[in-house]
């Protein structure tokens, strides 16, 4: 609704007729819906708050118990906790909506468990609403109890179907973006329906627990699954979601909606929008343009970042320039949080002495909490030593911590890694191996870089059996999938193969190695992309370079392989971006197309 529209018809209304207070109580409840907290709390002063007549829009609360309620909610979203909690220390403690309210403030102050005694005791007299059933799904979320908050969230969904099917839930956002209106199914906009159904708030949240739980697919199929609307109609938290759940596949676009999010002039974007946004800068490895974030929004670096947060990201920052400084702050927080997973640990074991179950949850839960923490720091302590190959070292780093992390997914992965660069094969396996054999079913949703690495593994190891065997595991996988929806560009495969050419390439075979790379690169409409130029132009920029040290000679079909290959490359590569760019600036030197003209020109001068 045009609230800002309302609130300026109820100023007029309060002119026209001022004692009348529901117009001045309107007026409030208007501006603050416009995001206007100040002008509402002021209007709301000139309401007689100790007024005992009813209500006029609610007639079970007097007048003065819903100005009080208007002015916790607007010290609740100025998030004045105290004074919140003050004014509803006025009200009287029967109503509903005063418990509602107290749950909302004790989540904000994070005592989980006290909100959701507070939502479910609400819930006894308005267990139908769909804003306190979110409520209660969400301090199950921040409790880690995903099953039942995906039980309260599947009842929300269900209930509006039943009283909203115009909504079109399953419809999906897709359905009215990538068509431009032209579906069958148009934008429902964000009616009142919607608002009082909290669909939107119950797919984002189900979204966050999938994306939690690894189920990529599902994560973004519950964002699908949401009423369709169009994306200049989207809320924050749904656009900052999209952002997130594309970010493998559309890093730019990803990129774009989070500075788009970051730059809004009421600064209504979730917290996290900031600190993913730094993250993801800190991943593609954007250190600059982290910096100068940090420091444009220094007010949000205080307050969305906790202290360890903050030093994290500035050692992962300075570790460019200061790769020594860098490495003893991180250092000095992975000791901290050693400190506290030992103390944990300890704590775990006396309860269990005790035989204190509670005792036990809780310190289980700080144990993963301080887990959660320490494992980027060790890893950004290992990137440091990786980025100047001293692999050794990196093992060394990773041997440290080994009881707090030996079961970690993350941690096993990074030290395959190692092992692989330290031509450790056997090691590698040793790693690699369980983690694929246990995604079989769906291998495809192992990073493609670690089943190359198992392959090539195998093949250094003479388990040639083994690597083919996996090939044709990767290959029906997907065949299946391309059957499914033959639009999906899978690249698997064509990076297992990529990765097994680069070995050869390596290792001086480049006839073999190249023709490896080129015959994984067909179709090169299909398979051509960001991350697969990125491993085969090394190869043929690493031959060029051989070429020109007259250490090898070419055969004349070999040149024409490569040639006619990177014909195909300018043809199919004109819009395809060579590198990732945060800014989103396309530029005609940074896609496949032009980088494959420059190679071309370096092979045929090389062959003349």
């Amino acid at each position: 609704g045009d609230f800002l529209s309302a609130a300026q018809v109820y100023a007029t209304l309060c002119d026209v007729c001022p004692e009348i207070d529901a117009y001045k109580l309107y007026q409030a409840q208007a501006l603050m819906k416009s995001g206007l907290h100040d002008d509402a709390l002021r209007v709301s002063t000139f309401i007689d708050s100790e007024e005992s007549t009813p209500s006029p829009n609610e007639p079970e609360k007097t007048l003065g118990q819903q100005v009080r309620l208007l002015q916790a909610t607007i010290r609740h979203e100025q998030e004045e906790v105290l004074a919140a909690h003050a004014l509803l220390d006025s009200c009287e403690t029967a109503d509903t909506d005063v418990t509602i309210m107290r749950g909302s403030l004790l989540w904000k102050e994070k005592r989980v468990e006290e909100a959701k005694k507070a939502f479910l005791e609400a819930a006894k007299t308005q267990s139908e609403l769909p804003a306190l059933k979110y409520n209660i799904a969400l301090c199950h979320y921040s409790m880690k109890q995903y099953g039942d908050a995906l039980k309260n969230i599947a009842e929300i969904i269900e209930a509006a179907e039943r009283a909203h099917p115009e909504l079109g839930v399953g419809v999906g956002l897709a359905s009215v973006q990538n068509q431009g209106g032209d579906s069958e199914y148009r934008s429902v906009g964000n009616s009142l329906a919607l608002q009082s159904s909290a669909l939107v708030e119950a797919f984002n949240l189900k979204a966050a627990i999938e994306f939690l739980l690894n189920n990529k697919a599902a994560s973004k199929e519950a964002l699908l699954d949401m009423p369709p609307r169009n994306e200049e109609e989207l809320d924050p938290v749904t656009l900052h979601n999209i952002a997130l759940m594309n970010m493998d596949e559309k890093p730019t676009d990803g990129f774009r909606k989070l500075n788009f999010l970051l730059q809004s002039p009421d600064g209504s974007f979730p917290r996290e929008t900031f600190v993913n946004l730094l993250l993801l800068y800190c991943k593609y490895e954007y250190f600059d343009l982290a910096a100068d974030l940090s420091a444009e929004h220094a007010q949000l670096t205080y307050s969305c970042l906790e202290p360890d947060e903050y030093d994290f990201l500035e050692s992962l920052i300075m570790a460019q320039n200061a790769p020594r400084e860098a490495y003893k702050k991180l250092e000095e927080l992975a000791n901290g949080h050693m400190e506290r997973l030992r103390k944990s640990t300890k704590q775990i074991a006396e309860a269990r002495r005790a035989r204190d179950n509670a005792a036990v949850r809780r310190s289980l839960g700080e144990l993963d909490a301080s887990l959660a923490k320490f494992i980027p720091v060790l890893m950004g302590q290992a990137k440091i030593y990786w980025d100047l190959e001293d692999y050794a070292m990196v093992e060394k780093i990773f041997s440290g911590p080994v009881e707090y992390v030996s079961d970690q997914e993350v941690w096993k992965l990074n030290l395959a890694h190692v092992f692989f660069m330290e031509e450790k094969y056997r090691e590698a396996i040793r790693y690699y191996e369980p983690f694929v054999k246990k995604h079989t079913e769906n291998v495809l949703n192992v990073t493609a870089v670690v089943l190359a690495n198992l392959c090539v593994s195998f093949i250094m190891t003479s388990a040639n059996e083994d690597a083919e065997e996996l090939m044709r595991l990767i290959e029906k996988e997907e065949e299946r999938v391309q059957l499914a929806d033959p639009t999906k560009n899978i690249y698997h495969l064509c990076i297992v193969n990529l990765v097994i050419g680069t070995l050869y390439c390596a290792k001086g075979n480049f006839e073999f190695g190249i023709s490896r790379v080129i015959k994984s690169l067909e179709p090169a409409s299909k398979k051509l992309g960001t991350d697969t130029w990125y491993y085969a132009k090394r190869c043929f920029l690493a031959l060029g370079e051989t070429l020109a040290k007259h250490m090898i000679l070419l055969k004349d079909q070999t040149y024409h392989e490569i040639l006619a290959f990177l014909d195909l490359a300018i043809v199919h590569g004109t819009d395809i971006q060579s590198q990732i760019n945060p800014l989103g600036r396309q530029r005609a030197r940074n896609t496949v197309a032009f980088e494959a003209k420059l190679i071309k020109r370096l092979f045929l001068r090389l062959r003349e």
